[in-house]
């Protein structure tokens, strides 16, 4: 299946397995899907990621183990909402004096700077901007 927007694809991927429950999804490697997926795990939004060869070479699938909080029956996701701001259709590119606040300083925005792929307050602190690729909280 053909593919337009990855990056949409893994966050959809994430939300689908949040909303059913389940502690791992896979989805095909990229390397911008990794560095999203270190981002998450340093931030403490999900429990771990790994990239896993598939039976060729050349296909690789990337697991992320979702992270939970609470009891069984009171078992509650990290991650509450997960979106997408800029597209293949609409790039959207910010300042370091513009990056966005994700509720108050409790979300995350994942940007794509000229330094790698990190959160609006590592760019802050670095003094770069760049496409802000998904808002995480």
């Amino acid at each position: 299946m053909s593919v337009n927007d990855p990056i949409a694809d893994m966050l959809t991927r994430v939300r689908n397995a949040i909303m059913m429950g389940q502690t791992v999804t896979a989805m095909p490697n990229s390397k911008i899907k990794a560095e999203i997926a270190r981002v998450l795990k340093e931030e403490g939004f999900i429990d771990s990621y790994e990239v896993v060869d598939g039976d060729k070479s050349f296909e690789q699938t990337l697991r992320v183990r979702l992270k939970y909080v609470g009891e069984r029956r009171q078992r509650r996701p990290v991650i509450t909402g997960i979106e997408r701001v800029s597209r293949p259709g609409r790039r959207i590119y910010t300042q370091k004096q513009e990056i966005p606040w994700i509720l108050s300083g409790l979300g995350i925005a994942i940007l794509s700077t000229p330094k790698g792929v990190m959160t609006g307050q590592r760019a802050r602190q670095l003094n770069v901007g760049g496409e802000i690729l998904c808002k995480v909280w």
